[in-house]
């Protein structure tokens, strides 16, 4: 099937008629951190993709998404204090669980002024009493690479996943594990969080599309060198 090839371009997708693709989003660090992150809490509709009206309802603050997380100047806060951790690593091309290939990946308590407030700022993403661990995973993720449909191990994840993605926009697919005809789509921008939990993190499976499959509806969305940091909260029974 034909796609029109529109091109994403931060915060300017073409094939969106050329308007921002978040608007009313408060900047980075204004208002109260982590407002309206809960399971409450509403996506941008400009980023998120549903197979039906239904599911994006069922949906509704299980797979969250918005823009603007973080400003362009924490994101290089937060490049410069994980980039060491990272080069110490070779890019693999195989994970253990077979789910990612092109990626290196550290785990890193985050200690700098914008890691410590980024930490603080995902936290209302999470239960009251299942915080998110002090450390952030760290996934350099090759322009080549990509990140398999899976479901995180209930072994090493708890309820709750919240991630931030810097440098290259990307894709975020879920899908039914029952009905796999039912699917939800998350546009990562750079500087975007994106939060699953309840159904979002148990019942679908999650990945990050190639490039060779990244769209976004008929929006093409070029696929660079990606790095998440990605919070999780201890299963049950850990602490």
């Amino acid at each position: 099937m034909h796609r029109a090839r529109g091109l994403w371009r931060a915060g300017v997708p073409a094939a969106l008629g050329g308007s921002r693709a978040v608007s009313g989003v408060p900047a980075a660090g204004s208002g109260s951190p982590g407002r309206g992150l809960g399971p409450e809490a509403e996506a941008d509709p400009a980023l998120l993709r549903a197979s039906s009206p239904e599911l994006a309802q069922r949906l509704r603050g299980l797979a969250l998404v918005r823009g603007g997380f973080v400003s362009e100047g924490e994101a290089a806060e937060l490049l410069r204090e994980v980039e060491p951790g990272l080069r110490r690593g070779r890019y693999q091309s195989d994970h253990w669980d077979r789910a990612i290939t092109g990626y290196r990946e550290t785990e890193r308590g985050l200690r700098g002024g914008a890691g410590r407030a980024l930490l603080l700022r995902v936290t209302p993403a999470f239960p009251p009493r299942r915080p998110p661990r002090p450390s952030a995973h760290v996934l350099d993720l090759l322009p080549g690479g990509s990140v398999g449909p899976h479901v995180d191990s209930v072994k090493f994840c708890g309820c709750t996943i919240a991630g931030v993605s810097l440098l290259s926009p990307s894709v975020l697919r879920l899908r039914s594990l029952r009905e796999p005809q039912n699917w939800l789509e998350l546009l990562l921008e750079p500087g975007s969080l994106y939060v699953l939990r309840g159904a979002a993190r148990y019942e679908f499976t999650h990945e990050i599309l190639p490039d060779e499959e990244s769209f976004f509806g008929e929006l093409r969305v070029p696929r660079g060198r990606r790095v998440a940091l990605i919070f999780r909260n201890d299963p049950p029974g850990e602490n």
